[in-house]
């Protein structure tokens, strides 16, 4: 009998003699890293962003414009998802398992509001194998009637089930909807009561595919990949992959536009408050945005102390309280988010507190120490998230296949170290005198109203 082992190898070897790669004596990393910018380019129609550390793995990821914010009806998006890595017309599902188990590689599929990824990670020598595979997800899946029903609809029901019982992400869920509306509101993920059979099957999932899998609204992501070898193998492997839609269809979003409102969910799971305001966008940064997230902060980032952060003083004495402050950016908009968890009376205590810092910021009743510890985190937190080679390749493509250009969060960093305590002290006024967002979900009898904490809706 053949040893696993020896399968493994005997198939590794066979695959790389057929592509031609180098061996693994050819090797060397003994390259510096680059300096961690992403290097655009245009391949035989498909925008490509990369850079090389010339490390032993790489990562190559297919971020296509097919977020939540794009799909025509509710699901697509989770549906295109979950068909990702089954049969194609060249592979069944289960040769793409078992081959890139025998390669060492791994395979995954997600989303975001604005994007889908389908993403690789592998040994650098094995490029070839991964790039052809993902160039025929997105040109040749099959969205058969059987996997729908057996696969992707059951596993679709559980995530669903499971995000439902996630209370604070259905309060953040929630506050996009009343925040944005449409586009940017539409829901992660449907609720388990969206009637799948009127808006969500095989056959509405393969017009999406045939609709957002053409070249203008895909960008190629690879992180540690020579620019030679990245080059040679998507102009060969994805040259087929289509310019346009086959069947002539277009799926866009309307220019995002902020509403603010109340929406209150009751749930016996948990309880949660997403108090919000307009936020940073990548296309039109807002530095003080990100500053004034730090000084209301999070959890401390130094052990055994409660930290610096308004909130963190604020709400020490507040037992069995979760709470984080964050700028959520998107393309064209962006949120500004306090995010609470607990038991209700502790989530209650700290929506009060979050809006008497606010308050104290905008009446420049904040120590000028601790708004140059803010500046200092927002900067550390902007130049952190390049370090990060997955979140990198989502916010890289995202960018591209948006803007035509890599998001840079370092890009960032040069606003923020223009802050001043004025321009803290002017965000946090003009939010707390524009239209909040807030979103309840939980006990409601005791979580407050939006105007009983003293804010517009």
């Amino acid at each position: 009998m053949i040893s696993r082992s020896s399968l493994a190898r005997h198939a590794q070897q066979a695959a790389r003699r057929s592509w031609g790669a180098p061996s693994l004596q050819q090797r060397s990393f003994a390259a510096a890293a680059s300096s961690g910018a992403f290097e655009t380019s245009d391949i035989s129609g498909l925008k490509v962003a990369s850079r090389d550390a010339h490390g032993p793995t790489t990562k190559l990821a297919i971020v296509a414009k097919a977020g939540t914010r794009f799909q025509p009806l509710p699901g697509l998006t989770v549906g295109l998802e979950e068909f990702a890595f089954k049969n194609t017309e060249r592979r069944s599902a289960l040769r793409i398992t078992r081959e890139t188990e025998l390669l060492g590689g791994q395979l995954a599929a997600s989303h975001t509001r604005e994007a889908l990824v389908l993403q690789a990670s592998f040994l650098r020598d094995d490029l070839p194998y991964f790039a052809e595979l993902l160039a025929e997800v997105v040109s040749m899946t099959k969205y058969t009637t059987h996997e729908f029903h057996e696969d992707v609809e059951r596993v679709l029901r559980l995530k669903q089930n499971s995000f439902y019982h996630n209370v604070p992400a259905v309060a953040l869920d929630n506050a996009h909807s009343v925040a944005f509306h449409n586009g940017l509101g539409a829901s992660i993920y449907p609720t388990p009561a969206t009637p799948y059979g009127k808006y969500m099957n095989e056959e509405h999932i393969a017009s999406f595919a045939d609709a957002v899998y053409v070249k203008p609204n895909l960008a190629l992501v690879a992180d540690g990949a020579a620019p030679e070898n990245l080059s040679k193998w998507v102009g060969q492997f994805f040259k087929d992959v289509p310019a346009s839609s086959q069947s002539g269809q277009k799926f866009g979003s309307e220019a995002s536009k902020y509403h603010g409102g109340e929406q209150r969910t009751s749930h016996t799971g948990g309880n949660a408050m997403v108090i919000a305001f307009p936020g940073s966008g990548y296309t039109a940064p807002k530095p003080e945005i990100a500053v004034l997230a730090a000084l209301l902060g999070g959890q401390s980032t130094i052990k055994w102390s409660p930290g610096y952060s308004l909130l963190s003083k604020a709400t020490a004495d507040i037992s069995g309280l979760s709470f984080s402050a964050t700028n959520i950016p998107y393309s064209d908009a962006g949120l500004l988010t306090v995010q609470l968890s607990g038991a209700a009376a502790s989530v209650r205590q700290g929506a009060e507190a979050t809006v008497k810092a606010l308050e104290s910021i905008a009446n420049g009743k904040v120590a000028k120490e601790d708004i140059s510890k803010a500046i200092a985190n927002a900067k550390f937190n902007a130049l952190d998230e390049t370090q990060l080679r997955e979140p990198t390749l989502h916010l890289v493509g995202s960018g591209v296949v948006n803007t035509g250009k890599a998001y840079e969060p370092a890009s960032l960093v040069q606003g923020i170290e223009n802050v001043t305590a004025e321009k803290v002290k002017a965000a946090a006024k003009t939010v707390l005198e524009g239209k909040a967002t807030v979103s309840s979900v939980g006990d409601l009898f005791v979580l407050p109203y939006a105007e009983q904490i003293g804010l517009r809706v």
